[in-house]
């Protein structure tokens, strides 16, 4: 119901930083800025998104998740992304006008 989804803290995030994680091939790792602070956030796209044009991107990010280690890299949050076609490629959801203000809340 709407209240589970009401539970779901989203923010819209901006990408400083993104490189490969060693030994993982789906993997980067990213800092984002959510407006109150910059999180280390990884995520499987590695395999459709090269890091370097990453950086500066204004992604949709969960912000209240319990840390996470992945690959031994610890993950604050999740970037949001849409599975398309057969093989699930990740498209991920973002904020190309730039009137929208990092760490605002999406509803």
């Amino acid at each position: 119901g709407i209240e589970d989804f009401a539970k779901v803290e989203m923010r819209v995030g901006q990408i400083k930083t993104a490189e490969r994680i060693m030994g993982a091939d789906k993997l980067l790792k990213l800092t984002v800025d959510i407006g109150t602070e910059i999180r280390q956030i990884c995520a499987g796209i590695a395999q459709y998104y090269e890091p370097e044009k990453l950086v500066g991107r204004k992604v949709a990010v969960v912000v209240n998740l319990a840390p996470r280690k992945l690959r031994g890299v610890e993950s604050n949050g999740m970037i949001i992304a849409a599975a398309v076609g057969p093989e699930g490629r990740p498209v991920l959801a973002g904020f190309p006008d730039e009137d929208v203000e990092v760490g605002a809340r999406l509803k």
